[in-house]
Parts: structure tokens; sequence; C-alpha cells
């Protein structure tokens, strides 16, 4: 079974949704998928920098209302 996790950076402003994102996808195992709830509009690009950065996989983007939602699988 996949190892899944979130993190609420709701009302975090840049860099710190993708610095704590970070911290969280060290805890989980190779293959763990991240769920990331973001507010900050700059994450629309951190997060896909993020992960062509570290070599993580973003699978999904999406935007609820005001929240952005990032899926991560960690390498």
């Amino acid at each position: 079974m996949t190892e899944t996790a979130e993190y609420d950076a709701t009302g975090l402003l840049c860099p710190l949704p993708v610095l704590r994102a970070n911290r969280k996808l060290r805890e989980l195992a190779v293959g763990g998928l991240l769920t990331v709830r973001a507010t900050d509009p700059a994450a629309e690009q951190d997060f896909p920098a993020y992960c062509k950065q570290t070599g993580h996989e973003l699978v999904s983007s999406r935007r609820e209302g005001d929240v952005l939602i990032f899926v991560i699988k960690k390498r």
C-alpha cells in the first residue's frame, strides 16, 4: 500500500509551502504521496519547479476556489 501524507500550507507565503512540503516528503518512503494545500499564488510555479529540481513527480495539481492542491510522489 502506498504511504500517503497531507500538508496544509494555506496562509503561508513563498517559500514556506515548498520548504515545509520538502520536510514532510523526507518522512515518506520512496513512492509515497504527499498532498499539499496552498493559498499562495506563487505555489502554482513553485511546486512544478521544485519537483523538476528534486526529481519528485508532480502527480497532479488543481484548484478548489482559492486553494491550490498538489499531489507529489516521492522519488
